[in-house]
């Protein structure tokens, strides 16, 4: 198998994550950070800064073949999906990452640039967008629905039939019931249980989850 290059945007915690995933023939060749004091998880591999830093490791391996991994976590689904783009446009392939011990059924999709972690269920006909985060443990049930940029956290579980808009996050230990709809750019507090929907860009905690008020 030939060797896959990659440069990494993050240099933190789901960045090491996504190292430990990548294969025997798989290897880092640039990190890029918005963090001027972020450091290298990698050795001998030297991290650069910002869109002006990306713009010179281009340079740097114009004449290669690379892929991106976006390595940035939580809640920030835009800033995913937005790397992704500039990734493209900058002609990197950009790569789903499935775990070898995640399930993911054979009638389920996964969309570029996600990312399935270790010990996850996607379940029969689940549809996973782009940017998609599904973390340690969580269970994506039979024909859920996953908009770009959503991010689900380790041990939450989508019962079947749920869909959730773009850049929407999960929190740990999360409960969704079946056939619900979590709106665009919500978030869903850790060890929530959701029963009923949620609208856009809204927050909700507790058992049974309700809107937290500001």
């Amino acid at each position: 198998m030939d060797e896959r290059r990659f440069v990494v945007w993050g240099s933190s915690g789901h960045a090491r994550v996504l190292r430990d995933m990548l294969g025997p023939n798989d290897r880092i060749v640039g990190l890029i950070d918005n963090d001027r004091n972020a450091r290298t998880i990698q050795n001998g591999v030297s991290l650069v800064v910002g869109i002006k830093g990306f713009r010179a490791l281009m340079e740097e391996f114009r004449a290669e073949s690379l892929s991106g991994l976006v390595a940035i976590g939580g809640g920030r689904g835009a800033d995913r999906l937005e790397i992704l783009d500039l990734f493209v446009a900058s002609g990197l392939e950009t790569p789903e990452l499935i775990h070898p011990l995640a399930y993911c059924a054979p009638s389920s999709t996964v969309g570029k640039g996600s990312h399935v972690m270790a010990q996850s269920v996607l379940a029969a006909d689940a549809r996973i967008g782009r940017g998609v985060i599904i973390n340690h443990g969580a269970v994506v049930d039979h024909e859920c629905i996953l908009a770009d940029g959503v991010h689900i956290a380790p041990g939450a579980t989508l019962c079947g039939c749920v869909h959730v808009g773009e850049n929407a996050f999960i929190g740990a230990g999360a409960t969704v019931l079946p056939r619900l709809h979590i709106g665009a750019g919500s978030v869903v507090g850790a060890g929530a249980t959701v029963t009923c929907d949620v609208p856009e860009n809204t927050v909700v905690t507790g058992i049974p989850a309700r809107p937290v008020s500001t």
